[in-house]
C-alpha cells in the first residue's frame, strides 16, 4: 500500500490498526516503525469491583461523615 505524506503528517489505515491502543513510533535504520505498546490495566479501573458490606445503608451517600466525624460510627473510622 503506497500513501502520501501530507503536511500534517501520514495517514495510517484504522485496519492496520485494530485491537491497539497506543503504539511507539520511531526512526531506525531509514525505516519507519510503528509498534503496539503494552498498555498494563489502571487499577482505578478495578474499583468497586470487590465492594465490602459494611452494614450501613447510607455509607455510599454519607461516606465523608463516617470517615471523619469521629463519632459518626460508634467511635470512628474502624469499620
Amino acid at each position: 500500500m503506497e500513501s502520501k505524506v501530507k503536511k500534517e503528517g501520514l495517514v495510517i489505515p484504522k485496519k492496520f490498526l485494530r485491537g491497539i491502543k497506543k503504539a511507539e513510533i520511531r526512526w531506525e535504520k531509514g525505516k519507519i516503525i510503528i509498534e503496539p505498546t503494552i498498555v498494563e490495566k489502571d487499577p482505578i479501573f478495578t474499583l468497586g469491583t470487590n465492594p465490602c458490606h459494611s452494614g450501613i445503608k447510607d455509607l455510599s451517600i454519607h461516606h465523608d461523615k463516617y470517615l471523619y466525624e469521629e463519632d459518626a460510627y460508634q467511635g470512628g473510622t474502624n469499620f
